[in-house]
């Protein structure tokens, strides 16, 4: 192909974008936090909520996506549907908590990982220098970038391929019977807060939205990507999480969350159990590739939305991309406060907060979804199976979002000072424009 022609992303790139960005660390942890408090039983139904969020979520973008075919993501839509305030604080909350932060939460889970196995390296600058070559990567060609995507895309699925492999053949096939001790809040409480790790841990089924443009024909690429890809997680979420409350028990899980620096997943501790070290060694190796995908992906999607700002005058035109490239000023800020962030946030309490946040972001688009239908925007009106999904979607999220915001203060602020950020960031951009 000569190097003039715009490479452009088909239909499996985008099921792989979408994939990649979706299985990361969370579904390898966030069921050890949730069996303090849940029941297997409870835990699987968990799953399948959020699942079902998320299917209902990507519908709902399948269809923004047809309307209004650009890069950019909640910025995009939220902007030309509601008001461009709020698309500037979704675009910044979205670069911010949807990308720079699980960037290096990745990346530290990859380093940790790679100690397992060759003791001695050093975690957090095996880390930094992850998100130091994939930026190299995605700054400098849009075909290296997508070779490189595709590359670690695969290696995911021969990883998900594995486990759940394992997990079938060797693992227990009988209904799980162990029970966690009472909740503080109760059941309905604590089953509606694990939503939200379940959420962190779907979060990405929208990914393909955010490069829509670089797509081939992206009005009919671009939706079936996000349902496909989506789709494919959630039965491989299911069957996961099976696995997981099928054989390891609430004192094994326990153990896991007190902080277990051998295991780092519960993954890894399920192949201990039962295929033995080697084996967990394996995985670990397989899970490093899961997790330098997970970054690679983010790094490659994050910056369209400073892209798209910057071609609406709402940053220096040096964040958007030139014709045929990536836009490199935008992946190198991005991954600098990946960088800035990489030992800055617990965990869990990252998984529970960005949760939250790109929760918020999703229903606010899905409320601009309803715009299109009974707003006089000049787009063609919704289909009815899109709205039913927004709604559905609209329900589960602000539910779930407010036995969060209950339960945690910390969640609160977190929610409140990414806004206030961003709003001063936009009203000073309006000012300095005013100036010009």
């Amino acid at each position: 192909m000569s190097p003039n022609v715009p490479v452009r992303l088909g239909f499996w790139s985008g099921v792989g974008l979408v994939v990649a960005n979706m299985v990361g660390v969370g579904v390898l942890t966030s069921t050890g936090f949730m069996a303090r408090d849940l029941g297997p039983a409870a835990i699987l139904a968990a799953w399948l909520v959020g699942g079902v969020t998320a299917l209902c979520g990507a519908r709902a973008y399948a269809e923004l996506a047809l309307l209004i075919p650009r890069s950019g993501g909640e910025y995009c839509y939220i902007s030309e549907l509601l008001h461009p305030s709020l698309g500037y604080v979704a675009g910044w909350t979205s670069l911010l908590c949807g990308f720079s932060a699980p960037i290096a939460v990745a990346a530290a889970a990859a380093g940790s990982f790679v100690a397992t196995i060759v003791p001695g390296i050093p975690p957090r600058a095996f880390a930094g220098g992850v998100i130091v070559l994939l930026t190299a990567s995605h700054a400098l060609d849009l075909r290296w970038s997508k070779r490189t995507q595709d590359l670690l895309a695969a290696a995911k699925v021969l990883l998900l391929v594995g486990f759940v492999a394992v997990g079938l053949t060797v693992g227990s096939h009988r209904l799980p019977e162990w029970r966690p001790a009472a909740p503080h809040d109760g059941a309905f409480a604590a089953f509606m807060v694990s939503l939200v790790y379940i959420a962190y841990a779907y979060s990405g089924w929208n990914t393909a939205v955010y490069a829509a443009e670089e797509f081939d024909e992206p009005r009919r690429t671009v939706p079936r990507a996000l349902m496909v890809g989506t789709l494919l997680v959630t039965v491989f979420y299911l069957i996961v999480n099976w696995i997981f409350v099928a054989n390891l028990s609430p004192e094994r899980l326990a153990r896991w969350t007190e902080g277990d620096t051998e295991r780092i997943t519960l993954g890894h501790l399920l192949i201990v159990d039962l295929a033995g070290a080697p084996a967990a060694k394996a995985m670990s190796a397989l899970v490093i590739l899961a997790l330098i995908s997970l970054c690679s992906v983010m790094i490659l999607v994050g910056p369209r939305v400073l892209a798209a700002m910057a071609r609406e005058r709402l940053l220096p035109r040096v964040f958007d991309a030139r014709a045929g490239r990536p836009p490199g000023v935008s992946v190198l800020l991005q991954s600098g406060l990946a960088l800035a962030l990489l030992a800055t946030h617990s965990f869990e309490l990252l998984m529970r907060n960005v949760g939250a946040i790109l929760t918020l972001n999703s229903a606010l688009t899905m409320v601009a979804l309803f715009r299109a239908r009974f707003g006089r925007t000049g787009l063609p009106r919704p289909s009815n199976g899109s709205l039913v999904a927004a709604g559905i979607y609209i329900l589960l999220a602000f539910w779930m979002l407010w036995f969060a915001f209950r339960g945690s203060p910390i969640t609160v602020a977190w929610v409140a000072g990414a806004a206030a950020v961003a709003f001063a960031a936009w009203f000073a951009t309006r000012k300095a424009g005013e100036q010009t």
